[in-house]
């Protein structure tokens, strides 16, 4: 019985301090910093500043494009002819008809420059469905990365809407009538192989080539020019790009 009564005081004695050799890492947690949680607002910001950024791009910059000569003394997007129109142009010239053929290269562009403004509407759409990992990826991506999203997500109903619209407006601005006298004169040279040409198909794609042109001007200006950050938005999402 004596026995007994020694082991149970000893397995009594030794209990503590299993206990807390067991409980010293426990203990240890409470000197562990845990970080603090970021706000969750990062990502809406950077989607809100990155559509702060586009929007700018379509309104400073594609607005230049729907005045006169946005295209036409422009010489980022400047419409030239296509190769098959260019014999013409250098025929008619050598042919004395200097000032028809500068009329028929003003007026493609003037069409441009009148289809242009229904670009607008389409951009607004595609931005405001910009996702948050889409906004990540662009703000994160190359200079021209928002460029290469809004054409991404536009090209086939830019080009929809501005088909119909390009033809619209070559009919407006003159240039079908300026144009079949043009073609009328080159096709009626001896010798020459005659030309049918597809103006509105060209002018369409040259049109939104344009467009997408002067949004990455105003991009890639917000991207290096601190100045062009003209609102407390832009100027803290785009300093999270200057530090990757």
């Amino acid at each position: 019985m004596k026995n007994k009564m020694k082991k149970i005081i000893i397995l009594l004695l030794f209990v503590p301090l299993i206990a807390s050799a067991q409980l010293g890492p426990l203990k240890n947690l409470s000197n562990i910093k845990i970080p603090k949680i970021t706000k969750l607002g990062t990502l809406p910001d950077i989607s809100a500043g990155l559509k702060e950024a586009l929007n700018n791009g379509i309104t400073k910059q594609v607005t230049k494009l729907t005045a006169e000569d946005g295209f036409y003394k422009n010489d980022l997007v400047k419409i030239q002819l296509p190769s098959e129109l260019q014999k013409v142009d250098k025929t008619l010239r050598s042919l004395g008809m200097s000032n028809l053929a500068d009329q028929g290269l003003k007026v493609l562009n003037r069409a441009a420059e009148d289809a242009v403004k229904e670009a607008t509407p389409i951009f607004v759409d595609a931005v405001k469905n910009m996702t948050f990992t889409d906004a990540k990826t662009i703000l994160m991506g190359n200079e021209n990365a928002a460029t290469i999203y809004l054409q991404t997500a536009t090209s086939t109903a830019l080009y929809d809407k501005f088909s119909p619209v390009i033809a619209t407006s070559l009919n407006k601005v003159n240039a079908d009538k300026i144009w079949e006298q043009i073609i009328t004169k080159y096709n009626s040279i001896p010798l020459v192989k005659k030309v049918t040409p597809n103006l509105k198909e060209y002018i369409t794609k040259e049109t939104m080539k344009g467009v997408f042109t002067m949004v990455a001007v105003e991009e890639k200006e917000i991207r290096v020019n601190l100045k062009a950050r003209t609102s407390s938005l832009l100027q803290d999402i785009f300093a999270m790009q200057d530090k990757k």
